[in-house]
C-alpha cells in the first residue's frame, strides 16, 4: 500500500524539518511548503491526504489557503490540520465553515500530530471497511 501522504505548510524551516522527520518516521510521504503559493504548485502534482498549515505565514497565509485549495479539489476530501497560537475565537470562525478542518496549538509536539493522523486514517479506514471493524470488537 503506497503511504499517505501529508502536505506541511509553514513559513517556518525549522517547524517543517522536525515535522516532516517525525511523520516520515512513522511511514508517511511528506512534501513541505513555505506559503499557500507553494503548497497550491505542491498540490498540483501530488493531492495529499491531509493538509497541515501554520495561519499567519508571508506570501499567502493558511487563511487563504486552506479554503482555495478545498475549493480547487472538491471531489478530493482531505483532512485540514490548522496550526496556530493564536486563541481566540474569532481568530478560528473562519475555518469550522470548512468541512473535515481542526485546529492545533502550537507549539506542536511532533508526537501529538503523529497521535492525531494515527486517530484519522484509523477512522477512515473504519469507515471504509465497517464490517471488518465489526468484527474485530
Amino acid at each position: 500500500m503506497t503511504p499517505y501522504h501529508i502536505l506541511l505548510v509553514d513559513d517556518e524551516p525549522h517547524v517543517l524539518r522536525v515535522l516532516r522527520l517525525a511523520l516520515e518516521r512513522e511511514g508517511y510521504s511528506v512534501a513541505t511548503a513555505g506559503d499557500g503559493h507553494a503548497a497550491l504548485a505542491a498540490m498540483a502534482q501530488r493531492l495529499p491526504d491531509v493538509l497541515i498549515s501554520d495561519i499567519q505565514m508571508d506570501g499567502m497565509d493558511g487563511r487563504t489557503l486552506c479554503p482555495l485549495a478545498r475549493s480547487t479539489y472538491p471531489e478530493h476530501p482531505f483532512l485540514i490540520l490548522v496550526m496556530t497560537s493564536m486563541t481566540a475565537l474569532d481568530e478560528r470562525a473562519w475555518a469550522r465553515e470548512l468541512p473535515q478542518t481542526e485546529f492545533l496549538e502550537k507549539p506542536l509536539s511532533p508526537r501529538q500530530l503523529v497521535a492525531r493522523l494515527g486517530r484519522h486514517f484509523a477512522a477512515r479506514a473504519a469507515a471504509s471497511n465497517p464490517l471488518e471493524s465489526s468484527h474485530a470488537a
